[in-house]
């Protein structure tokens, strides 16, 4: 039996091939490869994977439905999909929603078709973010709050998402569980991401874009505490709810430490031996100024409890930068 894992040669998507490679699983990656970062990134990401027993690799654009369409008969022995594919990025939403719609609502529907005919399947997980809690101020954020308040385009095109998934699942009683990731940081991460960005800065003594004057907070969550979550969800097959009908279920994955942005960059510069130059910019349009998880159910029904605090894990993607940059 398979795993199918979307976005294989992404930042989270590697991390949980590799994670169920460990464990013994099959896994069927399937990933387009695009060139919104580098895509030798992405190479790299995906040769860690290649040539381990267990793991075949289909490039492709899950988007495309005809092409998904022609995979269905490999699809056959899939037992699990861990869907993480997807165009990530507040900012750029804004400079091209196009891509977000195609990868973000039409992807998820093509995976949805598919997964709706594969004969052996137990339980469809998806990657949605705490992006979709928008414009809400109620902190911590929980997965009981209302999430009709998008600020940016992926946040509505991952909020649509999730609205996909609960009406395949009441349709064809699929068993489905959405995943709300908190600010996810570590080694091979996307260059996009605060953590890259500082750290490229850093080393190039440029300054670092300190967006709302550092009045920032966000629930950081190492990938270490992501993959055991998704790996955990995926094992757990969301019953019916008595409510909906529908077996389709929301968790929030974050590190329940809700960090200063100021105090994460403090922290980053420890780790580099080295003080960042720092500009304070006004808040970008489509951003939130705090992230928190409340994680009580996810405790409860998952045992997810994450263990990494910036102290330990910023300096672990510290020294993976390092060693890829040959620093």
């Amino acid at each position: 039996m398979t795993i199918l894992v979307t976005g294989a040669a992404g930042f989270i998507g590697s991390h949980v091939a590799a994670a169920l490679l460990d464990r013994g699983e099959s896994v069927l990656g399937l990933d387009n490869l695009n060139d919104y970062y580098a895509v030798a990134l992405k190479e790299a990401r995906l040769a860690r994977l290649t040539g381990r027993r267990g793991f075949r690799f289909i490039r492709t654009d899950i988007s495309d439905r005809a092409t998904v369409e022609g995979l269905w008969p490999q699809f056959g022995d899939v037992t699990g999909v861990v869907h993480l594919a997807a165009q990530p990025g507040v900012r750029y939403s804004i400079e091209n929603p196009y891509a977000y719609v195609d990868a973000n609502v039409t992807g998820q529907v093509t995976l949805l078709e598919a997964a709706r005919r594969m004969p052996d399947l137990r339980h469809f997980v998806y990657a949605s973010t705490s992006s979709v809690y928008g414009a809400n101020r109620k902190m911590p954020f929980s997965v009981e709050d209302r999430v009709d308040s998008p600020v940016s385009v992926y946040a509505a095109t991952k909020k649509a998402a999730e609205m996909l998934a609960f009406t395949y699942s009441h349709l064809y009683q699929m068993p489905m569980t959405g995943l709300r990731f908190f600010t996810v940081y570590g080694p091979w991460s996307r260059p996009d991401m605060a953590t890259w960005l500082f750290a490229d800065a850093i080393t190039a003594g440029r300054p670092i874009r300190v967006f709302n004057g550092g009045k920032m907070k966000r629930d950081f969550t190492y990938i270490d505490d992501i993959v055991a979550g998704v790996l955990a969800a995926l094992d757990r097959p969301a019953p019916v709810d008595a409510e909906t009908g529908a077996p389709h279920r929301v968790f929030n994955l974050g590190n329940n430490r809700c960090e200063e942005l100021m105090r994460f960059i403090g922290v980053l510069e420890q780790a580099f031996g080295r003080e960042a130059v720092k500009v304070m910019e006004p808040m970008q349009a489509g951003d939130v100024q705090e992230t928190a998880a409340d994680i009580e159910l996810s405790r409860q029904v998952l045992g997810f409890e994450p263990k990494t605090p910036i102290e330990i894990g910023l300096p672990r993607f510290v020294e993976w930068y390092k060693g890829y940059h040959k620093l």
